[in-house]
């Protein structure tokens, strides 16, 4: 079973050494997706045995996903991990994932920090925790019974994705709105999911979304405009629960 190791990468220099040498020390088949950092990330990227896709210009989280999805294809892997670079996804849970992937019939092995509870656990920003909180029910409301089972954690981008079914996918989103559309596009594609534990790491709190997105109001508000907007987009094709009657982007769906 070939598997990559995809890290998506932007002025990461604070972490990248480290992190790309944990990494190495668990799985030697790795790509950085370098999104136009403009601080020293490319030259220390550049130390390590590791592809490169690098770009001149920032396009966000969404999009380096989309290259990631493109070279494991292209590259034949079997099976595509994703983690990020600050730090607060754990090295050490790489041969977790891939043995799972190896014996479960899941497509998208998704890693959740609420799914069992841990000493080692940070206590996460209370509005970050909330909107995953809000945003997990909705999608369990209107996708639990496409993607047969009820996820815990909406935005942990610590993930192993079976990249036959990732070519099943048609993501378009560029930012950190990118999960919205996945999981509809997973549940309309039939891929069949599943949660793994992992620690709730957060390093960097007060971390910058961009622009208006640092609001937290607006930030639900863009998330959620992006699931309705694909709900929309995909409806005639799930194969489950009618999503008729889809409020406007600044409700939810009311479930309990």
């Amino acid at each position: 079973m070939r598997t990559l190791v995809a890290i998506p990468v932007y002025n990461e220099a604070k972490h990248v050494e480290s992190v790309l040498s944990r990494v190495l020390a668990r799985h030697a088949d790795v790509l950085v997706v370098d999104d136009g950092s403009t601080d020293a990330t490319p030259e220390l990227v550049a130390r390590h045995p590791v592809d490169v896709i690098r770009r001149r210009v920032n396009r966000g989280y969404g999009a380096s996903m989309r290259e990631a999805f493109r070279f494991a294809a292209r590259e034949r892997y079997d099976w595509l991990i994703t983690m990020d670079c600050d730090d607060q996804h754990e090295p050490d849970a790489i041969p977790e994932f891939i043995e799972v992937a190896g014996r479960d019939d899941a497509d998208v092995i998704s890693g959740s920090r609420y799914l069992a509870a841990s000493r080692g656990n940070d206590r996460p920003p209370p509005e970050r925790r909330a909107i995953n909180v809000e945003l997990t029910r909705e999608i369990n409301c209107r996708l639990g019974r496409c993607l047969g089972t009820l996820i815990t954690d909406a935005f942990c981008g610590f993930k192993a994705y079976r990249v036959d079914g990732l070519r099943r996918l048609r993501p378009t989103v560029r930012g950190y709105a990118f999960p919205m559309q996945f999981w509809v596009q997973a549940a309309w594609a039939g891929l069949r999911v599943r949660e793994l534990p992992v620690r709730l790491i957060y390093n960097d709190p007060n971390r910058s979304f961009g622009a208006t997105l640092d609001d937290p109001t607006r930030r639900l508000r863009h998330y959620r405009a992006v699931l309705h907007r694909e709900l929309l987009r995909r409806a005639s094709g799930l194969p489950c629960a009618s999503l008729a009657g889809i409020p406007s982007p600044s409700k939810g769906c009311g479930c309990q």
